[in-house]
Parts: structure tokens; C-alpha cells; sequence
């Protein structure tokens, strides 16, 4: 029979693998958003959430409990009164994991550890921009894309108040899954959370609705420039590329404006090139 597997070793000592935890745990809680690898995150999440419950018990055993474990002493008071006071209301769950794919190099998997209600609130932010959408595509089929271009989808924010009390299977504005996210993201946050992700879902529809406008004016501008440098498109210079004659190499072209020249280079370490340097001449172009 096999003892002493409970948890992950990560292939380290308990000593160092006890210090690469407490360190992930602290930078979760200074950034609030930390990115590493999968099996790191979920061992991570179950320490962050029991130093993050004592925080929420105030007292001064979990005080020094909490001040032992962090290897930075000035978040224990964002910890005894910031998050203590942003997960008051919520009985646990105060961090969330979202898979990121592999690692570049050794193909680990790659996992992105948050809190939740962050300012930066991935899965918030993801609710709003579907929002957005779901609504966009409905107004879509009913009004002109003028008319939505010029006005946009109005009272969002009253659409999301009517959404957070509509039960998931019930018929709405949204579909089930955006509803039940919706729900799940307001639940435990301020009354002006409705207004950010509202504000956030306006701006993604601006988004969508601005975004084929202008790649037809970008493609216009530049069929418009394609057209005019049709004269000169035989004759001008691309990076790297020097001229018969010219002084300066090709690494120098290549770095554009970091390419600086060498005052204190002595002239007989300069090779000379035979012709005419018209290196200024094609540079007008």
C-alpha cells in the first residue's frame, strides 16, 4: 500500500515545495490575476482560499496565522479588510481557474489563477461582451444596420436588471447559459456592477458595429495609397535594402531610426565603396 500521495510534489523538496506555493500566494493576492501552470494553480486556489478565509475571521490567531504564511507583510491588511470585505457575503469559492492551453517550450498546461470580483474579472468580462452580442443579433434581424450604427441598442442596463430575476429556463432577452452566467457573476457583487457591465456590453456593441466601417475605409485608404505609389513602387527602398554606392550597411538600414552612427570610428577602419552615394536622393521618395 502507498503512503504520503495525497498531493502534488512537483518534483521538488517539502521545504521548497511549501516556499513555490506561498510565493504563488501572495502574488495571487498582491496582482489578484496570476498565470502559471495548471496542477500549480489548483494547488495555489486551496491554500489561497483558506488564507483568504482567514482573513474573513479577523481575529488575532488567524492574524498571525496569515502574517506567518505571506512572504510580503503589507498585504496582510488588504487581506484583513479589502478582500475580507469584498468576500463577505460569499460562503466560498474565492477563486477561479480558467485553462490557457499549452506552455510554449514543454507543452505544460497553462492555467490562469484569479480571484473572483477582481477589477479585472475575466469571466465579468466575457458575460458583458456575450451580452452585447446576444443583443446585437437580435436588433440585427429587426432594424437596419444604419439605424443601429447611428443609435446603437438602447437601456441595456434595464434589460440586464430584468435578466438578473428571470429564472434560466424561463424565456428572455438572452439565452440560458449567458442568463445563468449573468446571474452567477452579479450575485455577490455591489449595485454598480449592473452599470459597469452594462457600460462594457455598450462599448462591445460600438465595437462590432464600428469594426466592418472601418476595414472598408482602411481597405478604400489603402487601395487609394496603392494606387499612387504605383509610380514609384519599382524605385523605393524596403528594410534591409541598400543602394549601389551607398556608405551605410544593410544592418543600418535594417534598424531604421535605432541605427546610430559611430562618431569614434576611425576613418581607415571604413571601407570605401566605389560610385556615387545618392543614399539622400532615395530616401525624398
Amino acid at each position: 500500500m502507498k503512503h504520503g500521495v495525497a498531493f502534488r510534489k512537483f518534483s521538488r523538496t517539502s521545504s521548497h515545495r511549501m516556499l513555490m506555493l506561498r510565493n504563488l500566494v501572495t502574488s495571487l493576492l498582491q496582482h489578484e490575476q496570476i498565470k502559471t501552470t495548471l496542477p500549480k494553480a489548483k494547488d495555489t486556489a486551496r491554500l489561497a482560499e483558506k488564507i483568504i478565509t482567514l482573513g474573513k475571521k479577523g481575529d488575532l490567531t488567524a492574524f498571525r496565522r496569515a502574517t506567518g504564511f505571506l512572504l510580503d507583510q503589507s498585504l496582510v491588511p488588504k487581506l484583513f479588510s479589502e478582500l475580507a470585505q469584498r468576500y463577505a457575503e460569499r460562503p466560498g469559492g474565492y477563486t477561479r481557474i480558467h485553462k490557457f492551453g499549452n506552455r510554449p517550450g514543454d507543452n505544460a498546461p497553462h492555467a490562469i489563477l484569479e480571484l473572483v470580483d477582481n477589477p479585472r474579472d475575466l469571466r465579468f468580462q466575457m458575460t458583458a461582451r456575450a451580452v452585447g452580442w446576444e443583443l446585437l443579433g437580435k436588433k440585427v434581424g429587426q432594424e437596419s444596420l444604419q439605424s443601429l450604427t447611428a443609435n446603437g441598442i438602447s437601456d441595456i442596463e434595464g434589460i440586464i436588471e430584468k435578466e438578473k430575476i428571470v429564472p434560466p429556463e424561463a424565456r428572455g432577452e438572452l439565452r440560458s447559459v449567458t442568463r445563468r452566467n449573468l446571474q452567477k457573476v452579479l450575485r455577490y457583487q455591489g449595485s454598480d456592477a449592473v452599470e459597469k457591465m452594462s457600460r462594457i456590453a455598450e462599448d462591445h456593441v460600438d465595437t462590432l458595429l464600428a469594426q466592418p466601417l472601418a476595414l472598408k475605409e482602411i481597405a478604400a485608404a489603402k487601395q487609394e495609397k496603392k494606387n499612387k505609389a504605383a509610380a514609384f513602387a519599382g524605385i523605393r527602398l524596403k528594410a534591409g535594402q541598400t543602394l549601389p554606392g551607398g556608405v551605410r550597411s544593410t544592418l543600418h538600414l535594417a534598424q531604421g531610426a535605432l541605427g546610430k552612427e559611430n562618431p569614434g570610428r576611425w576613418q581607415w577602419f571604413t571601407r570605401r565603396k566605389l560610385g556615387v552615394d545618392k543614399t539622400s536622393v532615395w530616401n525624398q521618395l
